[in-house]
C-alpha cells in the first residue's frame, strides 16, 4: 500500500520532526481538552492521526474524519479502522450547518487555491469551536531545511499556495471567518500557527 507524505510524516524516526510533532500535539491538546465537547469533525484529517490522539485522550465522544486524498483514507481505515473516516471537499462538506462541537483544520488551509471559502464552511458546521493551523512563515520553511527537506525551494514545500506570518493568519481568520467568530487563543509552536476559535 503506498504510504502518503503525511502518513510518513507522522511515522518519520527523525528525532527533530518527532519532536516538532510532538511539540505541535501537545499544544493542540491543551487546547481541545479545556473545551467540553462531545462531537468532533477533523477536516483533512489524513489517515486519522489527530482523531486518534484525542480519542487516547479523552476528547469528544463522537469523532469523524473528512479527507479528499483516497490514498489516505485507505491508509486510515487500515491503521485506524474504528474510526470514522470519509471522502469529501472542504468547500462542500456533506453536514448541516453548526453539526459539531468542534470543528478541526490542521495543516490544509496553505493548500486551497480558496482558503477563504474553506474556512467559511468550516464555520458553518461547527456549533461552537474551531482549532485551525497552518505552517508560520518563514520559521516553517527554516524548519523544513533544517530537515534537509526542499533544498532546491528554500524549504517550501511544492503544494503550499498559502504562506501566513504568525501575524497574518490572525488578521486573515478576522477578516474571513465572520463577525460572529472570535479568536479565544493563539498558539505558535514552533514551526506551526494554531487559533481556537469561539463561534
Amino acid at each position: 500500500m503506498k504510504q502518503t507524505d503525511n502518513y510518513k510524516k507522522h511515522t518519520h524516526k527523525n528525532p527533530i520532526q518527532r519532536l516538532l510533532l510532538w511539540n505541535f500535539f501537545r499544544n493542540f491538546l491543551n487546547l481541545t481538552k479545556a473545551k467540553q465537547v462531545d462531537s468532533i469533525l477533523d477536516v483533512g484529517c489524513g489517515e486519522g492521526f489527530t482523531l486518534n490522539r484525542l480519542r487516547e485522550k479523552g476528547v469528544g465522544k463522537k469523532l469523524e474524519g473528512i479527507e479528499y486524498s483516497k490514498a489516505a483514507i485507505e491508509l486510515g481505515h487500515k491503521t485506524y479502522p474504528d474510526i470514522a473516516i470519509k471522502q469529501g471537499n472542504i468547500y462542500q462538506l456533506p453536514y448541516e450547518d453548526n453539526s459539531f462541537d468542534l470543528v478541526l483544520c490542521t495543516e490544509v488551509l496553505e493548500h486551497l487555491d480558496k482558503p477563504q471559502d474553506g474556512l467559511k464552511e468550516l464555520v458553518r458546521v461547527s456549533k461552537k469551536y474551531l482549532v485551525i493551523s497552518v505552517p508560520n512563515e518563514p520559521f516553517f520553511m527554516l524548519a523544513q531545511l533544517v530537515r534537509g527537506k526542499n533544498w532546491s525551494r528554500f524549504g517550501n514545500d511544492i503544494e503550499h499556495v498559502n504562506h501566513w506570518t504568525m501575524f497574518g493568519f490572525p488578521q486573515f481568520v478576522k477578516k474571513n471567518a465572520g463577525s460572529k467568530v472570535k479568536i479565544l487563543s493563539k498558539r505558535f509552536p514552533f514551526a506551526w500557527t494554531m487559533l481556537l476559535l469561539e463561534k
